[in-house]
């Protein structure tokens, strides 16, 4: 039983005569607990040495593939980006470079010559946050428990997984040195950018072999682990050197450089290496790949996903967003099939300089654009695009919206007021069916950004994204029925097996078809003789502008033969630009890209046709034919133009949205929540 043990018999039996019954209880809680552990560390045992023996051989290790091939295809088959494995030389733990290793077990696993593979101060601390912060925030994991993973099992954040993780630990601690762990960690840990191993990331972001490698190049490597896809040099460079800097400091608190050492370390000196030239492409790519996750458990053979984007819609929506953005703007695309299939993102000018995927991740004022959920809203409340409104000066709780250029009609139709974009007919209705509801039916139609319930945000005052507007969009395009963006078709091994295949989204009315008609009617008013002129395309469209105040937004959404297609345009800090108005940029923009894009789709008539609402005073120029706005030699609207809105928003502040119907909305958007990205980065972070 060993004299650890024995002494603490011997003093159990000496409490227990000196303290009677009481001490005979504490006798056999004592005995419960020694047996207890002496099982546990039998059985403990037991499986260590069993998974011991299924351990491959160290030379079969070093042979075994280091990593996933990924290819992703477009919807034509075309290869349009490859994954993974990126392999360099295999350098045995002599030719690892020391500064390299000493940054990976600083950062990694301090106590990595201490521990017998998993380290119980580690858990003990993971443990204690946790139970303080209610989450997990910090791993206990080892380098040999890292390694065991990644060779052997997944990354799921179950229990059992994470007790099979602590055995194949022990394990290998038992069939190898540390020298042999640590060679093998180095040499098939991911890096990021494809990249397995210390040589293959030296190489993809350094230009040369690790075995040349400097401490801050080191630091950057090591940094990379926590996060490979974050942290990486070729997605954020400054990410990386700020996550180095920590290395360097945990390097010197280890005791492993001193701090004349850390303080010459030059990581803004590090020359990265050059990066081949990448498109617009990749916006999409991004957005698709973290989607595997969920989709198939496969992680070691090679796979091909097989996506909708489409490569002649894909160049047309790049060419339309560079050749139409204003200097200085950014700007973003998202086209939907029927059925969902997103054939075309863009999410920015610039892949190379900004991976920012404002398509998918920025969160904007859509401006008057939200007036889709105003009119739908009214609509359902019993609102004919026929019945009489008044345009007139209105005051609701201190806000006094304003139309462009501050005039009132008097008594005009609901199609007139939506036509040009009456601000104070917005504001009426949202007073009588109630600000709420309105936020209800932005989250029916796949909103999912938090909505405002104040007068103002009928002229569109709560942050959307662009997906989720282009989502709404076709959703009327639909007749009513939710419309679920995807982008993977299937997924299959390179063998032609079936991983994966996207079923058809179940089908949910959001609202009777009667509403999404007269919708579309009001919407093919504002393209034909409205705010969104800019946008025809020679066939029926149907959309909606949207303009922030001071221009710092403009967006342009709407579907035609079938593809709904949305466009935002501004800064990334939010600035003012000019030429923003959703009827100028964003709306040629738009109509550029679709003019290709339903080029070899049949003509598709609306079920009513285009009906001209009234004409209004000093704003016939909505009226008339396409001559009558003026242009400028470069296809641009002459400043002034009557067409332009200036929504001259209330200033916002955002409170808890009112309860919403839930249950209704998660089965009308098919869990979408639980695929779309959440995103990190706030307004006008470019990253």
């Amino acid at each position: 039983m060993g004299l650890g043990n024995t002494a603490v018999m011997v003093r159990a039996r000496k409490i227990s005569k000196e303290r009677g019954p009481m001490g005979t209880w504490m006798l056999r809680i004592v005995k419960a607990g020694v047996i207890a552990a002496l099982l546990g560390v039998i059985v403990l045992g037991i499986f260590v040495a069993t998974a011991r023996g299924e351990i491959d051989s160290f030379e079969d290790l070093k042979a075994s593939p280091n990593g996933q091939m990924i290819r992703i295809r477009a919807a034509d088959g075309t290869v349009i980006q490859s994954l993974g494995p990126s392999f360099g030389r295999w350098l045995t733990i002599d030719q690892l470079p020391s500064e390299m290793k000493d940054a990976m077990v600083a950062v990694e696993d301090r106590r990595y010559y201490l521990h017998p593979g998993v380290d119980p101060i580690g858990i003990t601390r993971s443990v204690y946050v946790r139970t303080i912060e209610g989450r997990w925030t910090q791993g206990g994991s080892t380098i040999t428990q890292q390694l065991a993973r990644n060779i052997y099992l997944n990354s799921n954040k179950e229990f059992g997984r994470k007790i099979r993780e602590v055995i194949l630990a022990l394990a290998m601690e038992t069939k190898f040195s540390k020298d042999q762990i640590l060679e093998l960690y180095l040499n098939k840990v991911y890096f990021g950018g494809g990249a397995y191993g210390v040589d293959a990331a030296s190489r993809r972001f350094f230009d040369h072999g690790a075995e040349d490698i400097s401490l801050a190049e080191a630091a950057i490597i090591a940094g990379l682990v926590k996060a490979p896809s974050r942290y990486a040099p070729t997605a954020d460079a400054q990410a990386a050197l700020d996550r180095a800097k920590v290395v360097v400091a945990v390097m010197q608190d280890a005791g492993m450089i001193s701090s004349a050492e850390a303080a010459s370390v030059d990581l803004t000196g590090v020359r990265l290496a050059a990066q081949a030239p990448q498109d617009s492409v990749r916006y999409f790519t991004d957005w698709v790949l973290p989607q595997l996750d969920g989709l198939i458990d496969e992680t070691e053979k090679p796979i091909d996903v097989w996506t909708t984007l489409d490569l002649k819609m894909q160049r047309a929506a790049t060419s339309a967003i560079a050749a139409n953005a204003p200097r200085g703007a950014q700007g973003a695309l998202v086209s939907i099939d029927r059925d969902g299939a997103v054939k075309a993102m863009v999410g920015g000018t610039d892949y190379v300089t900004s991976n920012y995927n404002r398509a998918v991740t920025a969160v904007r004022q859509p401006g008057s654009a939200w007036k889709l959920f105003v009119y739908l809203t009214a609509l359902e409340a019993g609102y004919r695009p026929e019945d009489l409104v008044e345009d007139k000066p209105v005051e609701i709780e201190g806000w006094q919206p304003k139309n462009s250029g501050g005039n009132f009609a008097g008594e005009i139709s609901l199609r007139t007021a939506f036509a040009y974009s009456k601000n104070t007919i917005a504001a009426q209705i949202g007073q009588d069916v109630g600000t709420s509801s309105i936020a209800n039916m932005a989250r029916r139609f796949g909103i999912t950004t938090p909505v405002n319930t104040l007068p103002s945000m009928v002229l569109g005052t709560s942050d959307a994204r662009v997906i989720d507007m282009a989502q709404a969009f076709a959703a009327v395009a639909a007749g009513g029925r939710n419309v679920t963006p995807y982008g993977i078709k299937k997924v299959t091994t390179i063998d032609g097996e079936i991983l994966y295949a996207a079923k058809p989204s179940s089908t949910v009315q959001l609202v009777d078809d009667w509403v999404a008609g007269a919708m579309t009617d009001l919407l093919q008013t504002a393209v034909a003789t409205g705010t969104g002129r800019a946008a025809n395309i020679g066939r029926p469209a149907a959309g909606k502008t949207g303009t922030t105040s001071s221009n710092k937004d403009g967006w342009f959404l709407g579907f035609s033969s079938g593809l709904t297609t949305g466009v935002w345009m501004g800064r990334d800090d939010a600035k003012s630009i000019g030429g923003l108005e959703g009827g100028r940029a964003p709306a040629q923009a738009w109509a550029a890209y679709m003019r290709v894009a339903v080029a070899g789709r049949p003509v598709e008539k609306f079920a009513t046709e285009v009906t001209f609402p009234e004409a209004l005073e000093g704003e016939e120029s909505l009226l008339g034919a396409d001559e009558m706005l003026l242009f400028d030699e470069n296809g641009m609207p002459i400043e002034g133009d009557p067409l332009m809105e200036d929504p001259n928003l209330a200033p916002t502040t955002e409170p808890e949205s009112e309860p919403l119907d839930d249950v209704f909305i998660e089965r009308a958007l098919n869990g979408q929540r639980d695929q779309r990205p959440t995103p990190e980065e706030g307004r006008g972070d470019p990253r």
